[in-house]
């Protein structure tokens, strides 16, 4: 079964982050019951000054719902006037990957965005499906999806790890034994980005 993640996005001026976490948590600990909040992590290294919330919803009539509350009450999770950029997508799991669920298996995470290119997304899953099985014996993989708002088709994946040196070794292992990336996935991608990120303090995903 096919998990739908509601995925926000918040850019803050540069040093923002850190006196605006305290308000997320407020803000995150009176949402709506319909949200399941599985992460917010804090962007390290990459495009920085960044916060991910990731929200696990019933379908997407509920991410559309919490938007609409979020607009309605006016004030972001109590930081809108501390932004420089904002943006909430839905996204759809891969149909061969297990739900994101919260839990201890970081506390370093990659998150990669991807866009595709129009009308590779089912020649897409097909690589990924047939390469993820002996990619994820060498670390699990947290989640893959593909955004189903938005003009551009896009995907994103959040890989844990314990450390950037664990991180080092498995990719390196893992092109030096031709298991990943998937045969022909590049072939597929229209862009790439990659950043790391950090738990806050109040996320279920550690």
């Amino acid at each position: 079964m096919q998990t739908h993640y509601d995925v926000t996005k918040l850019t803050f001026r540069p040093n923002g982050v850190a006196p605006a976490l305290p308000h997320i948590e407020r803000a995150l600990s009176a949402g709506a019951a319909a949200e399941r909040l599985l992460a917010v992590l804090v962007a390290e290294i990459g495009t920085l000054n960044q916060v991910l919330i990731f929200h696990a919803l019933d379908d997407t009539g509920a991410a559309l719902a919490s938007r609409d509350a979020r607009q309605r009450r006016g004030d972001l999770f109590g930081v809108s006037d501390r932004l420089t950029d904002a943006s909430a997508s839905t996204f759809v799991s891969f149909p061969f990957v297990p739900a994101m669920n919260p839990g201890r298996f970081g506390p370093v995470f990659e998150v990669r965005e991807y866009g595709i290119k129009f009308g590779a997304l089912p020649a897409l899953l097909k690589a990924w499906e047939a390469a993820l099985p002996a990619r994820i014996e060498m670390s699990p993989v947290l989640t893959a999806a593909y955004a189903i708002d938005g003009d551009q088709p896009r995907m994103m994946h959040v890989w844990p790890y314990r450390d950037l040196n664990e991180r080092a070794r498995i990719r390196g292992e893992a092109v030096a034994k031709g298991v990943w990336p998937p045969k022909g996935g590049a072939d597929y991608l229209a862009t790439m980005r990659s950043s790391i990120y950090l738990p806050a303090s109040f996320s279920p995903l550690q």
